[in-house]
């Protein structure tokens, strides 16, 4: 059975959460702050971590960094009332795998729940080489003076390697698989994080920020992450 960790103080909500989680087939565990969180974390190995920021011990945003550092790759959705850009480029930046802001709906949730899952279960399928060569994805690709290695999973920047979170490598690889084409937000949902049809999000959008301000030189005016205006991104050698 599929296990989710909800860490969250609220009580109210986490048991309305519990039981509609429980509904839909899920082992679902109650943690009310940070520490007992990562206890169960390491005692568990939760499928998928559900993560409110606001915490009574620590920030959500401390337990997200030591356990992304500590080397632990759980998808975690954050699940807070802190809605503002910064916030949510924040998490992204320490690791989140997606982000619904309070108040929000069900079925959104349950979707999003369903799609990280359903992408931790294809990554972990395909290891160890989430995006093996083929004639469309070569094991070493580049545009600028930045490479690719898709076997290593690695990115180098002018020789010097770039730290990507596996969500940044896999949206990158992605663009780069359609070097010159069009990928709409849509197409990059689907095949980055899972997402049905039914679920849009502005994930893309902040995981592109973050792509630029690590692989351009000036990320305000991108030469080869290039925005194709109400349509998509696409890659520019």
């Amino acid at each position: 059975m599929t296990t989710v960790l909800l860490i969250e103080d609220n009580e109210t909500l986490a048991l309305g959460l519990r039981s509609n989680l429980e509904y839909e087939g899920f082992r679902v565990l109650v943690a009310p702050d940070a520490r007992t969180g990562r206890s169960l974390i390491a005692a568990e190995r939760p499928d998928l971590v559900i993560l409110d920021l606001m915490l009574p011990d620590t920030h959500g945003y401390h337990l997200l960094r030591s356990l992304r550092d500590g080397g632990d790759q759980t998808p975690v959705l954050i699940l807070t009332a802190l809605g503002e850009e910064t916030d949510k480029v924040r998490g992204f930046r320490f690791g989140a795998d997606d982000y619904v802001t309070k108040p929000f709906g069900l079925m959104e949730l349950l979707a999003r729940v369903n799609a990280l899952l359903r992408r931790s279960q294809r990554l972990n399928e395909a290891a160890p080489s989430v995006l093996p060569a083929t004639s469309a994805s070569p094991a070493i690709a580049a545009f600028g003076d930045v490479t690719i290695d898709h076997a290593t999973r690695t990115v180098t920047r002018t020789g010097t390697e770039v730290a990507l979170r596996p969500r940044e490598f896999d949206l990158l690889a992605a663009l780069v698989r359609r070097t010159g084409q069009v990928a709409s937000r849509l197409d990059l949902l689907r095949e980055v994080w899972g997402y049905d049809d039914s679920v849009m999000s502005r994930t893309v959008d902040t995981h592109i920020a973050e792509l630029r301000r690590k692989l351009e030189r000036d990320p305000a005016h991108p030469e080869h992450i290039l925005t194709v205006l109400k349509t998509g991104y696409r890659i520019r050698r």
